[in-house]
């Protein structure tokens, strides 16, 4: 399968993330994420994560994750600028022609999806060359929900922050970690590639 990668990793506060997360999950930096596909020309995916340890793993813990046509996303290019739209995300990658990484790939075994049961994805291997993107967003679930502007065209790595505040529990939601404001955007990719039929098993851990 044909696949077109949009990437980009904003900061935000720790403390909030840690709020979050089931019990077993230890949050790794405070970092939230946002995928987007185009898979074959026609189909468009959004995953929405964040970094987490557990189950003796290390990886990214899937918050939600859309894919059209179930559900409204459209997309739009213009040049290297490529614009997502939904009721609930606008997001806009705009390719620099400077190619580079992505730091948060040296740690990271896969994807755990928690649920009942709970699986786990490992990391798929692309072997095509990145492309840093500049990058603007907006989440839409409400007024106050979190956007930014990247800055500049590298990636940034997060250090992870030690705890300094207890936040009251909050269920793991797209609502509840869009809500949380984004302090900067750290990075983002483009990436064309071949995808394997066999990646996206799922590995049941519970």
């Amino acid at each position: 399968m044909k696949v077109e990668q949009f990437v980009m990793a904003y900061r935000v506060e720790q403390d909030r993330l840690r709020a979050l997360l089931p019990e077993g999950y230890t949050s790794l930096r405070p970092v939230l994420r946002i995928n987007v596909e185009i898979r074959e020309k026609e189909r468009v995916a959004v995953e929405f994560n964040t970094p987490a340890g557990a189950f003796g793993k290390r990886g990214w813990l899937n918050i939600a994750h859309w894919e059209s046509p179930a559900d409204p996303i459209t997309w739009e290019r213009r040049g290297g600028e490529v614009t997502f739209q939904s009721p609930f995300l606008r997001i806009t990658y705009t390719r620099t022609g400077i190619e580079g990484g992505c730091p948060a790939e040296r740690d990271n075994d896969g994807c755990f999806f928690p649920g009942n049961p709970t699986s786990f994805v490992p990391a798929e291997t692309i072997d095509q060359n990145k492309e840093f993107c500049g990058c603007a967003f907006q989440w839409q679930f409400s007024p106050a929900d979190a956007h930014g502007v990247s800055l500049g065209e590298d990636s940034v790595a997060a250090a992870p922050t030690p705890p300094q505040k207890q936040y009251a529990r909050q269920p793991l939601t797209a609502q509840t970690a869009a809500a949380i404001p984004c302090q900067q955007i750290l990075g983002a990719y483009a990436v064309c590639f071949e995808r394997e039929e066999t990646h996206k098993t799922h590995r049941i851990l519970r």
